[in-house]
């Protein structure tokens, strides 16, 4: 375990014991997916607290974790804001990808682990980030490449917005991991199986290093270096025994 990872341990810890000596909420930056699994490694460590994890958005990858005292009477809202940036002049505008809001906003001096997930549709973003920097962006940000935008809090009806998939079907034989992966990527399944030994790939956020894994529908398999995607389940057996699977990938 290397410094940056036993620095966020003792964080996180420190976070929960705080929530239960002073009878508070408590919630951490946006962690990644392999933070997420070493919270979930060590969550049981934890002084007594209830512990959930949001990223504001059922479909997100990056979420912060709450700690919250087992007997508490009260709820606090969780301090997640979600930002709309779209071009001032759509009709003038050059085409902005994820890559390009994320730069924008790193270079206003913003840490990666104050921005959760964004969600392009179409030219137009939506930043989920802690609500602490939000005014910050606000305020500052105008420009992405060469093109003047606008930013503005979204309303609560955007905080179920979707990204964008990519349908992929196609027929395995049995329902396990790497099959699910190698069809997702259009890859042969004996290149899949580093992946998993490596610790590159995670069901719902938790690691796991077996290739025979059992997945189900609706469960959400990332795998670092290559991407993300959605099980759907299985459509149909064909005629001779396998199955007709779909899968969503986040674009």
């Amino acid at each position: 375990m290397n410094k940056e990872e036993l620095f966020l341990i003792n964080r996180l810890k420190d976070l929960a014991n705080i929530a239960y000596e002073k009878n508070i909420y408590t919630y951490s930056d946006f962690l990644n997916i392999n933070e997420l699994s070493i919270l979930n490694q060590i969550k049981e460590t934890l002084p007594p607290v209830t512990l959930s994890i949001t990223g504001g958005n059922n479909y997100a990858e990056r979420k912060i974790a709450v700690f919250s005292p087992e007997e508490i009477y009260y709820q606090e809202t969780i301090p997640i804001a979600v930002l709309s940036i779209a071009p001032l002049n759509s009709k003038f505008a050059q085409p902005l990808t994820h890559r390009d809001f994320l730069g924008a906003i790193l270079n206003l001096g913003i840490k990666r682990n104050k921005i959760g997930d964004i969600f392009v549709k179409e030219n137009h973003a939506y930043i989920y980030c802690k609500e602490d920097i939000s005014k910050y962006i606000i305020d500052n940000l105008f420009k992405i490449k060469r093109t003047t935008v606008s930013v503005q809090m979204s309303q609560n009806e955007t905080l179920n917005v979707t990204p964008n998939f990519k349908e992929i079907t196609g027929t395995i034989s049995n329902i396990r991991l790497d099959s699910l992966i190698a069809t997702a990527f259009q890859t042969a399944r004996n290149s899949i199986i580093n992946y998993i030994h490596e610790g590159k790939v995670f069901i719902n956020g938790k690691l796991t290093t077996s290739n025979g894994a059992a997945v189900k529908a609706g469960d959400i398999i990332s795998v670092r270096g290559k991407g993300r995607f959605v099980f759907e389940g299985v459509i149909k057996e064909t005629k001779k025994g396998r199955n007709l699977i779909k899968i969503n990938i986040y674009q």
